[in-house]
């Protein structure tokens, strides 16, 4: 297939870039997790074509991942591309004839007859797939000098390579752990002590901070209690991006909302649906047991108090069906529980498996 010649693009002037009329492209890959070398390839392809398809693999030999998560990456990123999940692509690797075969019989079946005029990658096997189908064979930015990046790397560290990552991609990669109870329960030490052993950083409580500067007789009306969800959470966003594997979170938008019915027996509906969107938020949750002494400071109302709280809290999670693991004893015990966790955890891959285990004795 005959190769077009193009100027070289910039990321940052491809808005200047005239259209091309009637040309459609197709990019593939993985997106393992997706950085900028991609996300380079296809502003490319947007400033050039009037129609964009991405085809992306399911590829749990290479990452746990799962596709929609990082088909969900491409979508919301790039709204205006057309986005075709490969579940069930072919997962050999190589240039036999036999392979190159399977693959562009493949693609063409998902293409169900759409016409591809520029077959965009930086890849060798653009040439065999343009050919297939009968487009011109689109490189871009072989030799990695534009982005030096690829996705070995990033999944080897991506706190390493984290400038090559588009802020939506980061966070996804983060384990958000949050810690949960009743005052007095050693959530703040734990999240603290936790960041310093795993040198990354921890979402102290917001609420607490809040509670400090605006409290009027030790109380906050139902649209504070708001906004102590809404400032927890654009913090926490913040500190997701400046993470190096985990983030320690002491507490969320479901304690507030037990505040909130603890106070004023009701809670405003901005806060429920925070609560809600908390219920799938955090990659793990661990609830730290009443079963250390009441630090019975001004700002608490009593050990009594501490006792009906916890009972709140855990019910709360119960019939939210959110899984959680307790901790228990003095601090070391409770550190080294969240440890043995950890050390088994794969985000996206085996939760529940945690859970069959005796990990916490």
């Amino acid at each position: 297939m005959k190769q077009e010649t193009y100027p070289a693009i910039q990321v940052q002037s491809l808005s200047k870039v005239k259209i091309m009329s009637g040309k459609c492209g197709l990019m593939l890959g993985k997106y393992a997790p997706l950085h900028k070398g991609h996300q380079f390839v296809i502003e490319t392809a947007l400033a050039e074509m009037d129609e964009m398809f991405v085809m992306i693999y399911d590829c749990p030999e290479v990452t746990a991942i799962p596709l929609t998560v990082r088909a969900n990456w491409l979508r919301k990123i790039y709204p205006q591309i057309q986005v075709i999940e490969a579940w069930d692509g072919p997962t050999e690797v190589g240039y036999t004839p036999e392979i190159k075969k399977k693959h562009e019989d493949y693609i063409l079946k998902q293409l169900e007859s759409k016409k591809i005029t520029h077959f965009y990658s930086s890849e060798f096997y653009g040439e065999h797939v343009s050919h297939a189908l009968g487009s011109v064979n689109r490189l871009v930015d072989c030799d990695r000098q534009t982005f030096p990046i690829s996705g070995t790397q990033v999944r080897r560290d991506a706190y390493a390579f984290r400038e090559y990552l588009h802020p939506d991609v980061y966070r996804d990669l983060i384990t958000n752990v949050v810690f949960l109870g009743a005052p007095s329960t050693g959530k703040t030490t734990i999240a603290s002590q936790l960041a310093k052993e795993y040198n990354t950083v921890w979402m102290p409580e917001y609420g607490r901070e809040y509670w400090e500067k605006h409290q009027i007789n030790r109380r906050l009306s139902l649209s504070q209690l708001v906004e102590i969800a809404k400032g927890h959470l654009e913090r926490e966003e913040a500190l997701l991006l400046q993470a190096k594997q985990y983030l320690f979170t002491d507490t969320n938008a479901l304690t507030t909302y037990q505040f909130s019915l603890y106070y004023h027996k009701t809670v405003a509906s901005e806060l429920v649906e925070l609560a809600h969107q908390a219920m799938s938020r955090y990659d793990l949750v661990f609830i730290c047991d009443p079963d250390i002494p009441y630090d019975d400071t001004w700002d608490r109302s009593g050990e009594a108090n501490r006792s009906i709280f916890q009972k709140q809290i855990e019910s709360d999670l119960i019939l939210r069906k959110i899984p959680f693991f307790r901790l228990y004893g003095d601090l070391n015990t409770r550190i080294s529980i969240v440890k043995r966790v950890l050390f088994r955890y794969q985000k996206y891959g085996n939760l529940g498996e945690l859970f069959s285990h005796e990990i916490v004795l």
